[in-house]
């Protein structure tokens, strides 16, 4: 096993609320640098990691989507392997959560994983056309 599957399979801690997701996007804003890897889960495979702007850049429209789309009172819906010094962080996407106990027997993917370690590819998905159209706007701007 790759040292990105050891991580991305291990214990993680959720985010839980929208405040300590504001901080830990403000901690990963101040920590950003040219060693991220941005993946759009079954769409977008990155094969090298994106400048510190570019990390800033999709973490910002994704933190926006996840407040516009997730429109709970908690969030639950992220998790993280450190929260003070992040290698990997998985980000569900809101329209896509499927049964959270797994009883249904579906593997629903993270919508998106930002690493700091090369991922590994983690296959195709079914991803609404919305959303691909959501993200080429973003990786185009």
């Amino acid at each position: 096993m790759s040292k990105f599957t050891d991580v991305y399979r291990g214990m993680l801690w959720g985010i839980k609320d929208w405040a300590r997701w504001d901080t830990f996007v403000e901690t990963l804003d101040a920590q950003a640098d040219d060693g991220w890897y941005v993946y759009f889960v079954g769409v977008d495979y990155p094969e090298q990691p994106v400048k510190a702007e570019v990390l800033r850049q999709r973490l910002a429209a994704i933190s926006a989507l996840l407040h516009q789309d997730h429109r709970e009172k908690y969030l639950g819906i992220v998790y993280v392997d450190d929260f003070d010094h992040p290698q990997l962080i998985k980000i569900y996407d809101p329209n896509n959560l499927g049964a959270s106990c797994g009883s249904s027997g579906k593997l629903v993917p993270p919508g998106w994983i930002l690493s700091r370690m090369a991922p590994d590819d983690l296959g195709s998905f079914i991803v609404p056309e919305g959303r691909k159209r959501w993200w080429r706007e973003l990786t185009q701007a």
